[in-house]
């Protein structure tokens, strides 16, 4: 297993327990390899919009104002999200603007 505490791809909590072969989340059930989580986000090459490179744990700011899908909120240009998580996919970002959990694509944020 890895030796960083792993957090739940799912819900974000860091309250887990090791099966034997998988890590279980408390929080919501979910359950996922943890070495292999590791390894797969550690071999993505994430940039911002300056091109400088992003990695899980750092904090970003928007670099626009964007309108959330579904809704009439807006995210205002200069919030920030801290401690971002890197996932594959159409979203590079997952993290967490005033309370709501959002992906954003790497485009639209720039590194603190």
């Amino acid at each position: 297993m890895s030796e960083t505490t792993p957090i739940c791809p799912q819900c974000g909590s860091n309250e887990h327990y090791f099966d034997g072969t998988f890590t279980v989340c408390l929080g919501c059930g979910h359950e996922w390899d943890a070495d292999a989580g590791a390894e797969n986000e550690s071999s993505l090459n994430v940039k911002d919009s300056n091109g400088n490179p992003l990695a899980s744990g750092d904090d970003v700011i928007l670099i626009k104002d964007l309108k959330l899908k579904g809704s009439s909120s807006v995210l205002k240009k200069g919030a920030k999200a801290k401690n971002i998580r890197l996932v594959e996919g159409d979203h590079e970002i997952d993290c967490k603007i005033d309370g709501i959990k959002i992906m954003l694509k790497a485009c639209f944020v720039k590194k603190v």
